[in-house]
């Protein structure tokens, strides 16, 4: 069986660019999935995170779920879940504007700590993007641009804790799906697994690596390389010991951004009269998105090309 790849950004700077930007590429067309290394966040930062999160749930979270667990009877199951989720989660909006003072029952500390994050991990995306770029053979900066809308793009954080499970057969931690939108960025607890992806017809695990930050990749980018890079189907499998933290964060298009394949990557194509993925505003995707989303993307694809020809023409 194929290893899940592991990147060690480091060598970016050394003799090792030219394998290490191989394999970026080959996790890009072959797995949607990637961990990173040496990705430029501070480990005692990251700790940090880890702590304030794990700290929240307790505090705040963990009882609200036993009691949700409770009025849903989802504590004795014999029979399969299949409408919903074994996740406790909150959303923080970093871009185009912030909700981080909305929030309640944050501590001034955790506050700054994940705004902190956050530009963080903003510029981690932006430079992964440019990254892509180079191996796709578009000029820098294609895909940032391409994530634009009037207000720039859409960045935000899905804060998860996955807690202990009684019946992991009968409930999912979370729903096997592909993410909607552009490039995601996901900090997970070292010890506890969970999350796995579909690879060749099998699910494979995502190992748990202390201090790494999982990349994969959603439909928008799909779209945009006219499926050169795949968006991946994952999940995660409820545990009956430990609980699982997951940090994930979007950068996503902007919502009046108009996504559509890149024209240097359709020469070919068009040549020998292959399909061309459809052109659409990201917002109209994320409609048709909220319904569908533990379903296949094929047909969302499809949906969007029936679309297509109200769309008026922008380009990068």
């Amino acid at each position: 069986m194929a290893t899940f790849p592991v990147i060690n950004l480091e060598k970016l700077n050394s003799e090792g660019r030219a394998a290490t930007m191989e394999k970026i590429k080959d996790a890009c067309e072959n797995w949607g999935f990637f961990e990173l290394l040496n990705h430029g966040i501070p480990h005692d930062f990251l700790d940090t995170v880890e702590r304030l999160t794990k700290e929240h749930y307790k505090k705040c979270m963990e009882q609200r779920f036993k009691e949700l667990v409770a009025s849903k009877a989802l504590e004795g199951l014999q029979a399969e879940v299949t409408h919903m989720d074994w996740e406790s989660t909150f959303y923080l909006r970093h871009l185009p504007e912030s909700n981080m003072a909305e929030i309640p029952d944050l501590t001034d500390e955790y506050r700054k700590v994940m705004k902190e994050f956050a530009l963080k991990l903003e510029k981690l995306a932006e430079e992964l993007l440019d990254l892509l770029c180079e191996n796709l053979e578009l000029e820098k900066g294609y895909l940032k641009k391409a994530f634009y809308g009037a207000r720039g793009p859409t960045f935000g954080t899905k804060v998860s804790n996955y807690p202990p499970c009684p019946t992991p057969d009968k409930i999912k931690g979370l729903r096997a799906h592909t993410d909607a939108g552009g490039i995601i960025l996901l900090f997970q607890d070292a010890k506890v697994s969970g999350l796995q992806l579909l690879k060749d017809g099998e699910w494979i695990d995502v190992p748990p690596m202390r201090h790494s930050i999982v990349i994969n990749l959603g439909d928008q980018l799909e779209v945009i390389t006219n499926g050169k890079y795949k968006s991946v189907e994952h999940r995660v499998i409820a545990q009956t010991d430990g609980a699982r933290m997951s940090i994930a964060s979007f950068y996503n298009p902007g919502s009046d951004a108009v996504i559509y394949p890149a024209p240097a990557l359709l020469e070919k194509e068009i040549e020998e009269k292959k399909q061309v993925y459809p052109k659409f505003v990201f917002e109209d995707y994320m409609k048709l998105y909220a319904g569908l989303k533990f379903q296949a993307k094929e047909p969302r694809f499809e949906a969007m090309k029936a679309m297509e020809t109200t769309v008026p023409i922008a380009t990068v």
